[in-house]
């Protein structure tokens, strides 16, 4: 009676992995279609990074802060497109704007001024409304 006991949930075990397989398998297949539709992968495998900070175009120079880094964006057209996302939440030049984006991390040029890591903008997440907390702009010159 044990050994038929004992066949009998082996049987049963074997049978639910195997359903469990082929759930997994047909959940990895929808979330790849669900994915590749709008051109972004799962994983993220292609070599971008996803990065959170303040940015700043200004004077033909541009910058991603964030909490640990400065970086230096390649001026282009994705740069430029992000510029007029980010200038109808500007009041002021200098005015720093949060914003989430995708792109291509490498150091510079030795022969190169400027910070360390640079970023090309491949493509833009999310452009958010500065809150007026974070705008700590110190400005010296004289007020008329």
């Amino acid at each position: 009676m044990k050994k038929t006991l004992i066949l009998l949930f082996m049987f049963v075990v074997v049978l639910n992995c195997k359903n469990d397989q082929k759930v997994e398998e047909q959940t990895t297949e929808n979330q790849t279609e669900a994915t590749s539709k709008d051109g972004k992968t799962l994983k993220q495998n292609d070599g971008l990074i996803a990065i959170h900070g303040k940015f700043l175009y200004y004077k033909d120079a541009a910058v991603l802060q964030t909490p640990t880094e400065v970086y230096a964006i390649v001026v282009d057209d994705k740069m430029h497109e992000l510029v007029e996302q980010t200038n109808t939440y500007k009041k002021e030049p200098e005015d720093m704007v949060p914003v989430t984006i995708r792109g291509r991390m490498f150091k510079k040029d030795p022969n190169e001024e400027g910070w360390e890591n640079k970023i090309e903008i491949k493509e833009i997440l999310k452009v958010s409304e500065p809150s007026p907390e974070d705008q700590d702009i110190i400005k010296i010159g004289k007020e008329n």
